[in-house]
């Protein structure tokens, strides 16, 4: 039952982030920019195929997976400054810029933050407490810091051709804002998310013994 509810949410994860995948790639804004921010999407949807059976994960992760894919998807089909949803929250909030591209650099945070303590708690020693929690917040901000040197690199090699993908907006401060909304979401996903996804976990475990008890006896 366990298998089978899971095997429905991945199938329904997985039809949602291709099917918005395939409209964003039809008349993107600027087709280079969509290539460079989906790129993780095609990266990370073969792997997670290929692993489904063996190394199956939590359905927190697979969400929120899914959920930062779609925020890349749509930043690439319509470049990060200029995301319809960007502009709402700024006429609500009172903002001086589109801050879509600041809520993709909060689940930069979020997302890592959850699977890298799924990846750790499955197949190393760790477990919860202030050890994982800060070797997670350190993980997310090199994640974060890495990809701030891929702006750089893009802003190198591309010129004024890089500022859709790099969707500063004329901020100065802008790598060090995408840290800090990176570091806000780890932390905040694992103070807010660390009891539901050891819930999730517990299940899993039990049920992945569960199978490997059947195969045994078989």
């Amino acid at each position: 039952m366990q298998n089978h509810r899971l095997n429905r949410l991945r199938l329904a994860l997985l039809a949602i982030v291709l099917g918005a995948l395939s409209v964003s790639a039809l008349a993107p804004f600027e087709r280079t920019v969509w290539w460079a921010e989906v790129m993780p999407v095609l990266i990370t949807v073969p792997i997670l195929l290929v692993t489904a059976r063996r190394f199956p994960l939590t359905p927190l992760a697979y969400c929120l997976i899914a959920f930062f894919a779609l925020i890349l998807i749509l930043g690439g089909a319509y470049t990060y400054a200029r995301v319809p949803i960007g502009f709402w929250l700024q006429d609500i909030f009172g903002f001086a810029r589109n801050p879509y591209d600041r809520v993709g650099h909060f689940f930069q945070g979020v997302t890592p933050a959850i699977l890298g303590r799924e990846l750790l708690l499955r197949t190393s020693p760790l477990r919860p407490g202030k050890w994982l929690f800060f070797l997670l917040v350190l993980a997310c901000l090199g994640i974060s810091a890495s990809y701030e040197l891929v702006e750089w690199a893009s802003a190198v090699f591309w010129g004024d051709g890089s500022a859709a993908f790099l969707g500063t907006q004329g901020d100065p401060w802008d790598a060090q804002w995408d840290m800090f909304m990176a570091l806000l979401g780890a932390v905040g996903a694992l103070l807010l998310l660390g009891s539901l996804h050891d819930r999730q976990l517990r299940r899993m475990q039990a049920w992945l013994g569960d199978e490997n008890t059947a195969a045994s006896a078989d």
